[in-house]
C-alpha cells in the first residue's frame, strides 16, 4: 500500500489508511450505516475540509475566486479561453534537471456550474500534449476543491482513463501539495485503477516547505491564497516544523564557478573565452557522438549524475562524458546551464518584443526576428549564435533523433528567455517557442547579416 505523508490523527482514517478498501467499508458500516457508500464518505470527507479550510482561511472560500494575476491577458479567439481565463493549468518552465513542470491549482476552478469539466479535461490534455513526449513533473495544490466545484468521480476515472501510457510514461512525479483525508478516501476508491508503477510516482507533501525540498518554489505559480492557507495551516499543527529561516545572501562565487554566473564572469576567469566551457564541450561532445540520438534533450537524466557533474565543473575538474555512456547527461547539462544563469542568455530587454512574435503577418517573422536578435549586447549574440547553430545542426538530423525546430524550441524556449518577475506563464511560452523556433529553423536568414570579428562556431 502507498504511504501517504499525512499528519491527522483521526482513527477512522487511520485505520481506512493503513488497511485498504475493506476496512473504510467496514468502518462505514459502523461509524455511518451501511447505506452510506466511498462516494458518500468522500463528499462529507470534502464538507469537513472545506470547513477547515474556512476556519485556516480566515475567511469564506468564495474569496479565493479573484482573478488570477499570473494569467496575462487572453486571445478571445482561442477554443479553450472560457477554460484558459481561470488560470487552472499553468506552465513554470523546467525544473533543475530540464523536466517541465505542469502546475494544477484546485483553487482557481469556478463553481461547476460555470466550467465545463468536460472541456477543462480536453484543455489539460491539449497542455500535456505538447510536452508529454519529455520528461514532466506535475503538482498538484489540492487547497480549494470543494463540494461547490469538485469535478464528480465519474470524470476523475474517466480522466484516469484517457491520460493513458502516452501521458504516464514521462511523468517522473505527481506532487500533491496539502492532501487532506478525502485525498485519502479518492486513493481507496481508484486503487483498482492505479497502477503500482504510477502510484510510485506520487509524493504526498503537507506544506510548502516540504515542497521545497524537491522543487524550486521561487520557480512555480503557487496562488497567494496556497501561500496563506499554508502560513495558517502550519500554524495551527501541533509540532508542524518550524517556518523556513529567510534564504541566506549568496554565497561568493568560487574560482572555477560554472553555473549560476554571469557571462561576464566566467569570460573574466576563463582568459577571455567568449564561449563558456560548459557550453563548449557539452556540444562538442554531442556534435561528434549524439546528433542521431533520439530524443536528444527531451530526456531527463539521473539527477544525482547531473548534481556530481555540476559539482565537479564548478571545482575545476575536468569532465569526461563518454565515461558516463549516457548521451542526454550532457545535453541536460546544457539546458541547465543556460536555465540557471542569472540574466536569460536572450536577455529580458527583448522579452516583450518576443512576447509579440505572434502578432506580425507571418511572412515577416523572419525578418522581425532578424531585428530583434541584433539587439542582443555582442557577448550574448556571440553565445546564442553558437548555440543556435548547434541546435540547428540538431534539427537537420531529425529524421533519426525526432527533433525537428518545433520540438527543440519547446525544450530550450523557457530556458534561454523569461520575464523579470517570475518563470513564463502557460501563454506566454507560445510566442517564446514560436520564436525560438524561427531562429533555429532560419539561422542562416536570423544571424549571418551580423558577423562579429570575436565569434566562434561548433
Amino acid at each position: 500500500m502507498f504511504l501517504f505523508r499525512l499528519n491527522y490523527d483521526s482513527k477512522l482514517i487511520k485505520s481506512c489508511f493503513f488497511t485498504g478498501k475493506k476496512t473504510i467499508e467496514q468502518q462505514l458500516s459502523v461509524t455511518q450505516g451501511p447505506d452510506m457508500n466511498l462516494e458518500q464518505l468522500a463528499e462529507k470527507e470534502l464538507c469537513k475540509d472545506e470547513e477547515e479550510q474556512k476556519i485556516l482561511s480566515g475567511a469564506s472560500l468564495v474569496s479565493v475566486l479573484t482573478p488570477f494575476a499570473a494569467v496575462p491577458p487572453l486571445d478571445l479567439r482561442d477554443p479553450f479561453f472560457d477554460v484558459a481565463r481561470h488560470g487552472i493549468v499553468q506552465i513554470a518552465g523546467d525544473d533543475n534537471y530540464g523536466r517541465k513542470l505542469v502546475i494544477f491549482s484546485s483553487c482557481r476552478m469556478p463553481p461547476s456550474h460555470q466550467l465545463n469539466h468536460r472541456k477543462l479535461l480536453e484543455y489539460l490534455k491539449y497542455t500535456l500534449d505538447q510536452y508529454v513526449e519529455s520528461d514532466y513533473i506535475l503538482v498538484y495544490f489540492h487547497y480549494g476543491l470543494r463540494s461547490s466545484n469538485k469535478p464528480s468521480l465519474s470524470w476523475l476515472q474517466q480522466a484516469y482513463k484517457e491520460f493513458d501510457r502516452k501521458y504516464k510514461k514521462n511523468l517522473k512525479a505527481l506532487y500533491v501539495v496539502h492532501p487532506t483525508n478525502f485525498i485519502r478516501i479518492l486513493w481507496n476508491i481508484f486503487k483498482p485503477l492505479i497502477s503500482h508503477k504510477f502510484g510510485k510516482k506520487v509524493i504526498y507533501v503537507n506544506y510548502l516547505s516540504e515542497l521545497r525540498e524537491h522543487l524550486n518554489c521561487d520557480q512555480l505559480l503557487i496562488p497567494s491564497e496556497v501561500i496563506r492557507y499554508d502560513e495558517n495551516l502550519r500554524a495551527s499543527q501541533k509540532g508542524a516544523p518550524p517556518r523556513p529561516a529567510k534564504t541566506p545572501p549568496p554565497r561568493p562565487p568560487l574560482p572555477q564557478q560554472q553555473f549560476g554566473v554571469s557571462l561576464q564572469y566566467l569570460r573574466d576567469k576563463g582568459n577571455g573565452d567568449l564561449i563558456p566551457l560548459v557550453v563548449r564541450q557539452t556540444v562538442q561532445f554531442l556534435k561528434q557522438k549524439a546528433l542521431k540520438t533520439e530524443g536528444l534533450f527531451r530526456r531527463s537524466a539521473n539527477i544525482q549524475v547531473i548534481k556530481e557533474i555540476q559539482k565537479q565543473y564548478n571545482l575545476g575538474k575536468p569532465i569526461e562524458f563518454e565515461e558516463y555512456g549516457d548521451e542526454h547527461i550532457p545535453a541536460v547539462i546544457l539546458k541547465t546551464f543556460f536555465r540557471e544563469l542569472p540574466q536569460p542568455l536572450l536577455t529580458s530587454q527583448i522579452y516583450d518584443q518576443v512576447q509579440s512574435i505572434g502578432s506580425v503577418e507571418s511572412s515577416l517573422r523572419v525578418t522581425r526576428c532578424k531585428q530583434i536578435i541584433q539587439k542582443l549586447p555582442e557577448h550574448n549574440y556571440i553565445v546564442a549564435k553558437y548555440l543556435i547553430c548547434f541546435l540547428n545542426m540538431v534539427s537537420q538530423e531529425s529524421i533519426f533523433n525526432k527533433m525537428n525546430p518545433s520540438n527543440l524550441a519547446c525544450v530550450f524556449g523557457v530556458n534561454l528567455i523569461w520575464p523579470t518577475n517570475g518563470p513564463a506563464t502557460l501563454h506566454a511560452l507560445t510566442p517564446i517557442n514560436m520564436f525560438t523556433e524561427l531562429l533555429i529553423e532560419y539561422y542562416n536568414q536570423v544571424f549571418t547579416s551580423r558577423i562579429l570579428p570575436n565569434e566562434v562556431l561548433p
